[in-house]
């Protein structure tokens, strides 16, 4: 089950293993998704285009914090 973190303003949504970012995210969420290479943070942008970062974070909190920190920079 998807659980939702409002920071500054911005949801973000950590996706339970299987869920997809389109049925649990809309514009201007953050979704954080686990894989086998790691925690990845994506941006779900005005017209639902979905963009992420490079490389997956080694653990959930490192993609929380680094999630709440893009929420922050938003938010000013």
């Amino acid at each position: 089950m998807a659980t939702i973190l409002t920071h500054r303003g911005t949801r973000i949504v950590t996706l339970a293993d299987g869920e997809r970012i389109e049925d649990h995210c809309v514009a201007d969420d953050m979704a954080i998704v686990a894989t086998a290479q790691g925690w990845w943070l994506y941006f779900v942008g005005p017209d639902d285009d979905i963009d992420g970062y490079d490389e997956p974070y080694d653990s959930a909190d490192k993609a929380l914090w680094a999630a709440k920190a893009a929420a922050e920079f938003a938010a000013e």
